[in-house]
């Protein structure tokens, strides 16, 4: 399949997509690398979150919200 052929799929096939390739680069996550730039992003990140600046959002909430704001146009 070509990027271009992704572009002209439904919103639901590509969400399946998106799933399906998250959970395999979530599953290989140790055998990235990532630049000292990154991984200061990152942890920066991690932080807020741990210090309760920043709103962590679950991935099955943010799907079924987008899901909603769709409906409702």
């Amino acid at each position: 399949m070509r990027i271009a052929d992704v572009r002209n799929l439904p919103l639901r096939e590509k969400f399946q997509i998106l799933e399906v390739i998250w959970d395999d680069l979530s599953a290989r996550i140790d055998e990235m690398s990532v630049s000292p730039a990154v991984r200061d992003l990152l942890d920066e990140r991690i932080e807020r979150v741990r210090s309760g600046s920043a709103e962590v959002h679950y991935w099955d909430a943010v799907k079924f919200s987008i899901g909603q704001s769709w409906s409702n146009h």
